[in-house]
């Protein structure tokens, strides 16, 4: 599940490179969403995030997922970049 602030990461990340290329904006968009895939049959497959209760997933070597696991789902909190300040 993703949650809006998640949502509007990505929308962030995807306009930033569609100002300077288009193509590469389709093809990372394209990323983010694949990356996530796998995370309800592995969970816990990628390290613990830097806030407690989470996880975070390199999508590509500048942007992370960070997410929550919960009993029943999977929860994709936040997008953000490797060089942005967090939490």
């Amino acid at each position: 599940m993703w949650r809006q602030t998640a949502l509007d990461d990505v929308a962030q990340i995807i306009r930033f490179i569609a100002e300077r290329n288009p193509s590469a904006a389709r093809r990372m968009r394209h990323l983010i969403e694949h990356a996530v895939l796998p995370l309800p049959g592995l969970p816990f497959l990628f390290r613990a995030g830097r806030v407690c209760g989470t996880r975070e997933l390199v999508a590509h070597p500048n942007d992370i997922v960070v997410y929550r696991v919960t009993d029943d789902t999977i929860e994709i909190i936040n997008v953000l970049h490797a060089r942005q300040q967090y939490p």
